[in-house]
């Protein structure tokens, strides 16, 4: 089952056989084929499957002329490398010339663990989500990411995908159907939103049910596409709950919490919090024990929750 996989495993074998049906896929990787779940493609397709080495300006360089001749490229590295290393060459090679290059930035944020500040990509959205026509997309689990790749391979234009490579919390069912411009209504409420991304969701469906046993209905949005933020779906939230919290494996500066931001002040301002990482670089250290000195548990939504809403009540006063 997809669900109890690593996110890079289903990816790999998603691509592989999205090159199996489309020979205009490629892969060009920066030798991290074993860890982003991509080694075993070479094999099956050695004339389509590229290690460029630790090059990584070199491998969207490669990936740009390669589509240029027709063919999607699937580019791939840790979100670090795929994302700040290779700005210029995504934003001048890729993006100014309208070059259909997928772009594949794994361990992002402090999902990168026991590699340490050089390799965690806090900042990674908030330095791509400024670059003209480049569309962002951050997975949410294994089966999402299944679904999300055909579609992804089929969209017309650069994409940056910001994978986690572990197994993710399961979130989606069976029958969930994916659209990658429409964010995906998780639960319905009344009295706030929170808006999640990446395993972040996950954090926060269990913080929606601590607030349910305070009396408290929490509506939980997944704009997993967060450039271009599925705007609509936003505004139609807010303007019912008239508060909100974004929850984000990311910098709470340039991410999730600014594009909802800027949606939600131009066209229906209310009270909006954040949870995610405070503005400084990450640290050594697991997981569990980042998200919880980070302050990036169900208990820490639950607690900027209860903080939005006594905001709400004192503006309405």
């Amino acid at each position: 089952m997809a669900e109890n996989r690593e996110m890079r495993a289903v990816f790999g074998q998603g691509l592989e056989q999205l090159m199996a049906a489309d020979d205009r896929i490629v892969l060009v990787d920066a030798d991290l084929g074993r860890a982003n779940g991509t080694l075993g493609i070479k094999e099956k397709f050695p004339d389509r499957a590229f290690n460029v080495g630790v090059a990584e300006q070199n491998m969207a360089s490669i990936a740009a002329g390669l589509a240029s001749y027709g063919f999607i490229p699937f580019i791939n590295s840790f979100a670090a490398f795929a994302s700040r290393r290779i700005c210029d060459q995504i934003t001048i090679s890729i993006a100014y010339a309208k070059r259909n290059v997928k772009i594949v930035g794994t361990d992002p944020g402090i999902a990168a663990e026991l590699n340490g500040c050089t390799h965690m990509a806090m900042e990674d959205i908030g330095v791509l989500r400024s670059i003209p026509g480049l569309v962002i997309f951050e997975p949410t689990d294994a089966r999402q990411i299944a679904k999300a790749l055909p579609a992804i391979a089929a969209y017309d234009g650069p994409v940056y995908i910001r994978l986690f490579r572990k197994v993710a919390p399961q979130v989606f069912g069976e029958d969930y159907v994916f659209s990658l411009f429409e964010a995906d209504f998780l639960r319905e409420g009344s009295d706030i939103t929170l808006f999640a991304t990446g395993f972040m969701v996950a954090a926060a469906l269990k913080a929606a049910e601590q607030l349910a046993e305070q009396g408290i209905s929490a509506e939980v949005i997944n704009p997993h596409t967060i450039k271009p933020l599925d705007a609509e779906t936003v505004l139609t939230s807010v303007r019912k709950t008239g508060a909100a919290v974004t929850c984000e494996n990311h910098n709470i500066i340039g991410g999730l919490r600014s594009a909802v931001a800027e949606v939600v002040t131009e066209s229906c301002p209310v009270p909006l919090l954040s949870v995610g990482v405070p503005d400084h670089f990450g640290k050594v250290s697991k997981l569990a024990y980042l998200q919880e000195n980070l302050k990036m548990m169900p208990g820490d939504i639950v607690e900027r929750a209860l903080a939005c809403l006594d905001l709400k009540a004192r503006l309405r006063q």
